[in-house]
């Protein structure tokens, strides 16, 4: 990894409206479904959205699920994020296709447990956490402030404190480093879709504010408002799937740490946690998270390999970026002896087998704060002690 320790970082977020994350909010809606009904329930759905016109796809194994029920739930999803526009609403005349099918039994076979062998991975692939100290969530500062102006802009949307906002938008948010720490924001974009009665400029004013609640003092002491950029390119009346078509898993980016970590390929939303895209990403950030909150390191990445049926990782890469030799064959160590990272094993320690997806769909699954009904399971750091020299 680089060692620069003078340099300019950016990462972006978008909003729960922007059209591919209303694809994974529908997918995730979907696993929630089926594992609401049935715990070990396998899903793998992809959702495409486009003007008036929904679609879902995919394969799933478990409870029978009525596709008028699903449509239903999809609707939910469409009017809760906030759309109810002429090229997309969650009113009749957005149309709701279904197409989801049985599991292939090729993949079943490899995937399931038997007397002779451990469940297996339900593909292979190579998945990454990662943990810094650069904001109190252990996340990096351009990532978790990118996402927290788009979460705090929709909070008041929803509940009409921002108005003439609609539900497509985007952040990004430029950070200078100094001796490899955050030292100040070099410059803010925010590109969000508006309604017809207002200018470019009122758009700006309407929005500056979400830059200065969500973005500490200390990093905006000699920012240069000619540096806040607002709909660049003018006019952003029309968005959302009416805009852009949208698909499951385009922001995997995004989703994870915002560029400043690598990232193995393999999207999150629409995947039963028997998938180690998501699971074993998320069980790589809690061990990243955990190592970093114990004060070991100051940052950390991990990797994570499997191949399909095989229950164990082939291998487990640790990164400490402090070239300390001892120390790393210490973490790893510690890792091989605490932590069960098989797929059977990272569901049962995260207790991963809930209806707790869809609210990871937007704002990021990393950098959260976990929930009473076990959504967020990975951000804990109740495994300090285990690092601890």
């Amino acid at each position: 990894m680089s060692n620069l320790k003078n340099y300019f970082f950016t990462s972006e977020s978008v909003s729960e409206g922007h059209p591919d994350k209303v694809s994974d909010r529908i997918s995730d809606m979907v696993v929630d479904s089926y594992i609401s009904e049935d715990p070990f329930s396998r899903v793998a759905c992809e959702t495409l959205t486009t003007t008036n016109k929904v679609v879902l796809a995919g394969e799933v194994r478990g409870p029978e699920i009525k596709k008028d029920e699903l449509i239903n739930k999809v609707r939910s999803c469409i009017k809760d994020i906030g759309y109810d526009q002429k090229g997309f609403t969650w009113k009749e005349t957005t149309k709701i296709e279904s197409h989801l099918h049985s599991q292939s039994t090729d993949i079943a076979m490899g995937v399931d447990s038997s007397k002779k062998k451990d469940e297996g991975a339900g593909d292979q692939g190579i998945m990454f956490g990662y943990a810094c100290s650069e904001t109190d969530v252990l996340m990096p500062a351009p990532i978790h402030y990118s996402h927290k102006i788009l979460r705090l802009m929709a909070e008041d949307r929803k509940v009409g404190k921002l108005k003439n906002i609609e539900p497509d938008s985007k952040s990004q948010v430029t950070f200078e480093y100094i001796n490899g720490k955050p030292a100040k924001v070099k410059s803010v974009v925010i590109s969000s879709q508006h309604s017809s009665d207002v200018n470019q400029a009122q758009v700006r004013d309407l929005l500056r504010p979400y830059m200065i609640k969500s973005i500490p003092d200390n990093f905006l002491d000699s920012f240069d408002d000619d540096n806040f950029y607002v709909n660049p390119t003018g006019n952003f009346v029309i968005g959302g799937p009416d805009g852009d078509c949208g698909l499951t898993g385009r922001k995997i980016i995004v989703d994870t740490y915002g560029g400043a970590a690598p990232h193995g390929g393999g999207a999150f939303s629409g995947k039963d946690p028997t998938k180690v895209d998501r699971s074993a990403a998320y069980a790589a950030r809690y061990i990243a998270k955990n190592i970093v909150a114990s004060k070991i390191a100051e940052k950390c990445l991990i990797q994570l390999a499997y191949a399909i049926g095989v229950s164990k990782p082939l291998s487990i890469y640790v990164d400490l970026f402090d070239n300390d030799l001892e120390k790393n064959k210490f973490i790893v160590e510690k890792i091989n002896e605490n932590f069960d990272l098989s797929p059977r094993g990272i569901r049962e320690m995260l207790n991963l087998n809930k209806p707790i997806y869809e609210k990871t769909s937007a704002y990021g699954h990393f950098g959260r704060s976990p929930e009473d009904d076990g959504s967020f399971s990975w951000e804990k750091t109740d495994k300090i002690s285990f690092f601890s020299k």
